[in-house]
């Protein structure tokens, strides 16, 4: 077998032809990743990074629903790796062991069911800062999108410049990022980086999707294009009713695809496409913006070229403008057609309700924490901060070797009840472990999680690996079983793989446990 080192994709370009309308036959798309070390330039620095085939940002992989694609990973750098992709395996130490260094994995997983855009990363220390890319799922051939047929589609990712590890050993958070990128590039609101913009260059009068993936390790953002609407048409490969916004918000993790129809003439203008963050938290973050510029191709001919033109600039919302937030997140809907149905699980076996939050813990002997009175700050949930085991959980559960690997009793609400969002315990010190919920086969489950004002209220984004899920219902302050399911949206819900909790609020979700493997 021939696994090709080139990230592409066999079904080459996305331009007007992309989506194809040929025989609807799936096909075994092959890759090869091969994890090594190089350079990289930006901001007048040359860093030592870890990326893919010596490629920084890593390409798009592009398919098809219903194709199986067949990724071989081989570690070429010192750093244990793996690399997770959406709904597939991947997490170091849950699906599976990660690759050591000189060894290899083949991810072999079938699209289905999806089309839009996934996230594939490093799920292992903090390699996912540069080690990470989108998955392009493309309609059936002969099946065409809901909405008008794109000229093109180009692939936008967001993602911090670089954010120094040592967070995790002086028990801290993480070092604010030096930069954002879009695409890999800081463009020209940085020093030293002007150079580096990315470019968006489109014809005028022509439909373009663009495919948006937030790959920040921790900020949610704002992204607006001035003087241009975008129209959501797709969120986390799962199509929703299109709804029209000059400004987006997308969470860590999460994917959105927005079709941007251009001006009919030539605008003898330029227009920044720009990003920031949605601040909820009291710790430090990036307080910049990262700007990439959309060019229109001028007409042949014209002297257009030599004119100095016009840039023009979005307004973005607050830092700190949890209204646009809210109301942003209530217009995601999913589609909910005939062709394309929500099917909200309307029957629940298992209820659980996970309080999501950070806490103290103490720390270790001959060693400096710079958390709450020398403490280390940890994130909990229930008020367990996880254990990272030396055995995959699944697999110790499949050799039937669980023993001393995890513990099956997680629990399935607070240990102790305390108003969630008011005024915080004294005792913020969690419980560590490597606990784990059993669920039997196809049980339909809502768990409704819980923000805490432990340490101070903020958002937390958080992915449901092997699954997609439906946000029934969001609100602030603390949840209550008794009032807030009336207000439970079981019809069109939007179905996404990663939610962000609200700050000072709670996010309930149903799902059903059918994913044995992940």
């Amino acid at each position: 077998m021939r696994w090709p080192e080139r990230d592409g994709g066999r079904h080459g370009g996305m331009g007007a032809g992309a989506p194809g309308y040929g025989a609807a036959k799936a096909c075994v798309a092959e890759y090869g990743a091969r994890v090594k070390l190089h350079n990289v330039i930006r901001l007048c620095h040359t860093r030592s990074i870890v990326s893919v085939n010596g490629q920084f940002p890593r390409p798009r992989i592009v398919a098809r629903e219903g194709d199986q694609l067949l990724i071989k990973v081989v570690n070429h750098v010192p750093n244990n790796v793996s690399i997770h992709c959406f709904k597939a395996d991947g997490p170091a130490y849950v699906t599976q062991c990660p690759i050591q260094t000189g060894q290899s994995y083949v991810h072999n997983f079938t699209i289905i069911g999806q089309r839009g855009t996934l996230f594939r990363h490093a799920h292992i220390s903090w390699l996912r800062a540069t080690l990470y890319g989108p998955i392009i799922i493309l309609p059936k051939r002969g099946v065409p999108y809901p909405f008008a047929k794109p000229y093109k589609e180009v692939p936008i990712v967001f993602d911090p410049e670089a954010v120094i590890s040592q967070a995790l050993q002086a028990g801290r958070g993480p070092n604010v990022s030096d930069a954002y990128t879009i695409n890999g590039l800081s463009g020209p609101l940085y020093n030293c980086s002007a150079k580096d913009t990315f470019k968006l260059k489109m014809k005028p009068g022509k439909t373009y999707l663009l495919h948006l993936v937030n790959a920040a390790l921790n900020d949610e953002l704002f992204f607006s294009i001035a003087n241009h609407t975008l129209t959501v048409v797709d969120v986390d490969v799962v199509y929703v009713k299109p709804f029209e916004t000059e400004t987006l918000l997308i969470t860590p993790g999460q994917t959105t695809n927005v079709i941007l129809k251009t001006k009919p003439s030539y605008p003898n203008a330029t227009f920044f496409m720009t990003a920031r963050p949605y601040v909820t938290g009291q710790g430090t973050f990036d307080n910049s913006t990262v700007a990439g510029i959309l060019e229109y191709e001028s007409p042949p001919n014209s002297l257009h070229s030599s004119i100095m033109l016009l840039l023009f600039k979005p307004i973005l919302p607050a830092l700190n403008d949890t209204s646009f937030a809210t109301k942003f997140r209530s217009k995601v809907c999913s589609l909910a057609s005939i062709q394309y149905p929500a099917n909200v699980h309307q029957k629940v076996e298992k209820h659980f309700c996970f309080t999501v939050g950070l806490g103290t813990s103490p720390c270790q002997h001959n060693q400096t924490c710079q958390g709450l009175n020398g403490t280390k700050f940890v994130a909990s949930v229930n008020n367990v901060s996880f254990a990272m085991p030396t055995s995959a959980l699944l697999q110790a559960h499949f050799f039937s070797q669980s023993n001393g690997v995890y513990t099956p009793n997680f629990p399935s609400t607070p240990i102790t009840p305390f108003n969630y969002t008011g005024s915080p315990p004294n005792n913020t010190m969690v419980s560590n472990g490597t606990k784990v919920v059993v669920f039997s086969f196809n049980t339909f489950v809502e768990l409704v999680m819980q923000d805490t004002s432990i340490l101070g209220a903020e958002s937390h984004p958080l992915h449901l690996h092997g699954f997609n899920f439906f946000i029934i219902s969001q609100g602030f302050g603390n949840f209550d079983p008794n009032k807030d399911p009336v207000k439970f949206n079981l019809i069109d819900s939007v179905e996404r793989n990663t939610v962000g909790v609200p700050s000072g609020g709670w996010v309930a979700i149903h799902f059903l446990a059918n994913n044995p493997s992940k």
